[in-house]
């Protein structure tokens, strides 16, 4: 019998206020990520936000790990106080997806990151953010579209050396939903695509394939642009090798 290598989904938290005692603070990951992983042949398993020193118990549950969109990241992880443009944080999940990141990391996974998750592992990897985009003065293109979220609305310019190329072309054409970006690039990954403004769109390790991380939404876009769903394939590709290891 062929297992599918599982993928795991940390969860977003539900922090609105709820007259339902069971949705209260619940735990949820995004559907569309979900039956992208499913179509790409993983098994998703969500993981809620626990205490980080829980992080050790889930490393054998898993074969490659999706950080996926959510709230801005907690500043003082990076060592900066919050800007007055921060929006809302969760420093619990921070904790665990960052712990998560760093044990993920030591351990060989496959790592796959989406928007906030593209900044949680550059700030878990000892890089910085700008808070706001108003904080970076090449930010000069719209980043958080009006349109739908399913529909693209700029496009990058992928480095040639990358595996990003190999999956997506040169100029792909992305959809935007996000008013952080990377500031200091940390250690073990690069840059490899950009907006025409020059705000980083995607990193990669520098070194093997373990992580890649974007900074648009593709789970929004791969039922109709395939380049996009050779995002999660990618990752299953990697995940599956890690199985194999097991």
């Amino acid at each position: 019998m062929v297992v599918r290598p599982r993928i795991a989904v940390p969860a977003d938290t539900l922090t609105e206020a709820t007259e339902i005692i069971n949705e209260r603070m619940a735990p949820f990951a995004p559907k569309p990520i979900i039956e992208a992983i499913v179509k790409s042949g993983g098994a998703p398993v969500i993981f809620p936000s626990v205490a980080p020193e829980m992080v050790g118990d889930y490393l054998d549950l898993f074969d490659g790990v999706i950080f996926a969109g959510g709230a801005d990241v907690d500043p003082t992880f990076f060592g900066e106080e919050p800007h007055q443009k921060l929006g809302p944080t969760y420093r619990k999940r921070d904790e665990f997806e960052i712990e998560l990141l760093k044990q993920a990391v030591k351990a060989g996974k496959a790592i796959f990151g989406i928007c906030r998750g593209m900044q949680v592992i550059n700030a878990g990897l000892g890089g910085t953010l700008y808070q706001d985009l108003s904080e970076n003065p090449l930010a000069t293109i719209k980043h958080s579209q009006d349109a739908p979220g399913n529909f693209p609305s700029h496009h990058l310019t992928v480095e040639p050396d990358s595996r990003l190329f190999d999956l997506m072309g040169h100029r792909p054409f992305v959809n935007s939903r996000h008013h952080q970006g990377l500031k200091k690039i940390a250690p073990g990954v690069k840059v490899v695509a950009s907006a025409d403004d020059g705000v980083p769109e995607a990193i990669e390790s520098i070194t093997g394939n373990q992580i890649l991380a974007v900074q648009w939404h593709p789970e929004n876009m791969y039922k109709h642009y395939p380049e996009s769903q050779r995002l999660f394939a990618d990752l299953i590709d990697r995940a599956r090798a890690v199985q194999a290891k097991r």
